[in-house]
């Protein structure tokens, strides 16, 4: 018994910082919360992981789609010719250069280029700029001459990879997506 207030009483046998303590988790606990963290962890991880290859895969096959269609817009519109010719010339030698410039700026149908909004000019602009190919990181595009064979795989040297000629772009990305299925011929 207590002879002082009710309430301020500790029970024999215990004090008050026995009783804090006891409230207080184990080692045990924090080690078993601790285990079962790393179990989700261990599940949850690979799945942002993966779901992070399947986004760069869906982005890589709409940047071939988008600028596949557009290349094929830009012949429509300038007599047969592909974009990377210099001056719409298929006598001169197919350049990167002339590909981004025909791609980015605004174009009449004998091939002259301009700013975007120049009259005259109405043609383009087919894309805001080359995009960066998800898979590897790099935007530069490789030309390949006309009548030089076209790559079999891409080799990580270049963001994209395309023949004017036979208007073939694809991927120059190593690798395969999670379903096997190689980056350069999506």
């Amino acid at each position: 018994m207590c002879d002082r207030e009710p309430g301020s009483c500790v029970p024999s046998g215990r004090t008050s910082n026995n009783m804090r303590l006891n409230r207080a988790f184990t080692l045990v606990e924090i080690l078993i919360v601790v285990v079962i963290l790393g179990i989700i962890g261990a599940i949850v991880i690979p799945k942002f992981s993966n779901a992070s290859a399947t986004a760069r895969a869906s982005m890589l096959a709409d940047d071939l789609r988008t600028i596949r269609t557009q290349i094929v817009v830009f012949k429509g519109q300038h007599v047969g010719v592909s974009p990377g010719y210099p001056e719409c010339d298929t006598s001169q030698a197919p350049t990167e250069a002339a590909f981004i410039e025909y791609m980015t700026r605004a174009s009449n149908a004998a091939g002259e280029i301009a700013d975007p909004g120049t009259p005259g000019y109405r043609y383009g602009i087919y894309l805001r700029s080359i995009p960066v190919n998800p898979v590897n990181d790099k935007n530069t595009v490789q030309i390949i001459a006309d009548g030089a064979a076209f790559p079999t795989e891409g080799d990580d040297s270049h963001g994209w990879v395309y023949q004017p000629s036979t208007l073939k772009f694809h991927s120059d990305s190593a690798g395969v997506d999670e379903y096997g299925k190689r980056y350069f011929d999506y």
